[in-house]
């Protein structure tokens, strides 16, 4: 089993400036309610639902894989070394689906939220772009085309892992 493309750190330079993302506190001038703060405390980070749908089926279908590993830049959500394939599934706020449209419409603590959700989609592309020039195969997919179209979403990933296997026999 291969092990030398493993990487914890990003060690390219990117041209891209970096997005700064504002600390969240009173102090630098962001509030919030006890209501908002109970919703947020609800907002998982790994194991959603969709996650968890999506390597249930990809588990049926017989492929193996490792969750949230770390020892990959980005920490893919699914990772399949073997085949060289990483699957991010992500939230659509938090990774900024529909950005333009979305946008104007963040009513509270504005400078954080799009400086947020800006630094998100930039390291998304940043994770993308070093995993590639590792060799890897990335895979991004909403949480909500995985809610709709679970099918066509392992479908897709299916196809390249068995063109993968194919390849290498």
């Amino acid at each position: 089993m291969v092990r030398d493309f493993l990487i914890l750190k990003m060690s390219k330079k990117y041209p891209e400036k970096r997005i700064i993302v504002p600390r969240f506190n009173e102090a630098s001038g962001f509030y919030t309610t006890p209501q908002r703060s109970k919703i947020m405390s609800k907002i998982r980070g790994k194991n959603t639902l969709p996650e968890l749908a999506f390597r249930k089926a990809l588990y049926a279908a017989g492929y193996r894989y490792r969750i949230d590993y770390k020892r990959l830049i980005g920490k893919p959500d699914i990772a399949m070394p073997k085949y060289k394939t990483v699957i991010f599934i992500d939230g659509e706020y938090w990774h900024g689906k529909n950005w333009e449209k979305r946008k104007p419409n963040i009513k509270t603590n504005r400078e954080f939220w799009i400086a947020k959700i800006e630094r998100n989609m930039q390291r998304d592309q940043e994770v993308n772009q070093e995993l590639k020039q590792l060799g890897f195969t990335v895979f991004r997919f909403w949480e909500t085309e995985i809610k709709k179209n679970l099918n066509s979403c392992l479908t897709i990933v299916i196809e390249h892992l068995n063109e993968m296997q194919r390849s290498t026999k």
